[in-house]
């Protein structure tokens, strides 16, 4: 298999520092590794000997300096991991602007650009691997995540919709949707949930968290990462347009 140029984001902690440890560890593969820019991303990829650029996916104009880094370093983009996220748990009438404007334009609108600047290299070379971090909330709602769910079904939709255009220049488009997995982010809201559900924080990972799931644990970010890196191999080139369930059997009930 050639050398591959894959692009992750949020890369910095969590899910996507899992999948950019899984890419180093496979071999053959060339990261370009991005995150805020107060965060550890330049240790991280100095220790998986990436490549790396720091941006506020926020941002429009990051996220279109982000594809010239990267193909300015790279050349080309091979691989799109779309994993750059955050949370805002709160009840729709407390929800404000800002906390919307912003969970949809990292969430929804940055991964949009960022595939719309990478497609034309994959098209070019008739190979990609795009790979949206979708969450089980693109499937499923929840209380008190607006936001956070609209931006997930959103990216469902982008990804289906990229996957059928992509299919006849060998481009195939993913969605992995995870419950629960144990990162920082699922860590920080465990405070907000119990404030909002009146519960001690000790029982919001039993009884929110789990509740729904028949494997009652915490995903580790190593089992999300496994599957992303099948999802970019060529034993994998059929599947495209799925939306692939990391939920202990929460979708089956």
């Amino acid at each position: 298999m050639p050398e591959r140029n894959v692009l992750v984001t949020g890369a910095a902690s969590g899910l996507g520092l899992a999948i950019a440890e899984a890419f180093a560890e496979q071999g053959g593969y060339r990261l370009l590794l991005t995150d805020l820019e107060d965060s550890s991303l330049p240790q991280v990829a100095k220790r998986l000997d990436a490549t790396w650029h720091a941006a506020d996916l926020s941002r429009p104009d990051d996220c279109d300096r982000l594809i010239d880094a990267a193909l300015e370093q790279l050349g080309t983009i091979d691989i799109l991991i779309n994993n750059a996220g955050l949370q805002r748990v709160s009840p729709i009438e407390s929800l404000d602007d800002a906390d919307w404007d912003r969970l949809i334009a990292v969430m929804l609108s940055a991964p949009f650009r960022l595939t719309r600047g990478v497609w034309p290299s994959m098209k070019t070379r008739g190979w990609g691997r795009i790979i949206n971090m979708a969450s089980i909330h693109a499937l499923v709602a929840s209380p008190h995540k607006a936001a956070y769910v609209a931006a997930k079904h959103g990216l469902l939709g982008l990804t289906r919709t990229a996957a059928l255009e992509g299919g006849e220049h060998g481009i195939t488009v993913n969605a992995l949707c995870p419950a629960y997995v144990r990162t920082p982010l699922v860590e920080n809201q465990i405070a907000d949930q119990a404030r909002i559900q009146g519960l001690p924080e000790e029982e919001v990972v039993e009884r929110i968290m789990l509740a729904p799931s028949a494997v009652r644990r915490l995903i580790e970010p190593k089992e999300v990462a496994a599957l992303a890196l099948y999802l970019c191999s060529d034993a994998a080139a059929s599947i495209s347009g799925a939306a692939l369930p990391i939920d202990g059997a929460w979708t089956a009930r």
